[in-house]
């Protein structure tokens, strides 16, 4: 059985869903800490040929809450961000397929930050035909002291996981002897380019699975989704 683990993103770029579609249990860290200037509760989106920041406001709260602790501001206003994905991508040729999704995703009631990303995440799966089975991080009965490396092995023994698939990115953070140790096959996935028209001008890579969604047709998509990455 693959397992990959990340934390949640709210509308992460490509490589995020190549990753959940590519394992068959995909665990969303829920009882982590929440960093300010990572990007768990914004991404980029395409305005006026730049990639512009986009994001969930937070109440004010203690640096030292995890995701799960976490609450949209009080005063979240989701008109106008959705005003914002609007004007962004209102002439894009799959605007209209793409923003009933935006919406259902913007105007979700939850309000603490992990339920509503983690409603993000599984209704864009949904729309995208991934069928990968999602879960919550502190659903699983393991030591949660544990700490980077130790808590991953902890979880893929906890759900009998014989692969673990990682994003490149953390290829560095982790030893594929002691993986090898414990029964478990370690890889890291790797994105290749995936490159579109956007308005005619040059081409802002890395931007929200939003992007990608208004730019591409449905069957291109998920072509890209489930061949256009290597597993090293």
């Amino acid at each position: 059985m693959r397992l990959a683990i990340m934390q949640p993103y709210f509308l992460p770029y490509i490589g995020y869903f190549q990753l959940v579609a590519a394992v068959d249990q995909f665990i969303v860290y829920d009882n982590i800490k929440y960093t300010k200037k990572g990007w768990i509760n914004r991404n980029r989106m395409l305005q006026n040929g730049k990639d512009v920041l986009f994001s969930l406001p937070l109440k004010s709260d203690s640096d030292y809450l995890d995701v799960s602790e976490r609450e949209l501001a009080v005063d979240f206003n989701r008109d106008k961000l959705l005003n914002q994905f609007k004007g962004a991508y209102r002439r894009a040729p799959y605007f209209k397929q793409t923003f009933p999704l935006v919406e259902q995703i913007v105007r979700h009631g939850e309000t603490n930050l992990f339920g509503f990303l983690h409603n993000s995440i599984v209704r864009t799966c949904e729309h995208l035909g991934i069928t990968t089975e999602i879960r919550a991080s502190s659903s699983i009965a393991i030591d949660h002291g544990l700490k980077n490396q130790d808590k991953v092995l902890a979880l893929c023994e906890a759900v009998g996981a014989n692969t673990y698939v990682n994003a490149i990115g953390g290829k560095e953070l982790y030893s594929t002897p002691t993986f090898r140790e414990k029964g478990i096959d370690l890889k890291f996935i790797q994105s290749k380019p995936f490159e579109y028209m956007q308005f005619g001008d040059a081409f802002v890579p890395s931007l929200s699975i939003i992007d990608v969604m208004m730019f591409n047709p449905a069957d291109t998509i998920r072509t890209c989704i489930a061949t256009n990455y290597e597993l090293i």
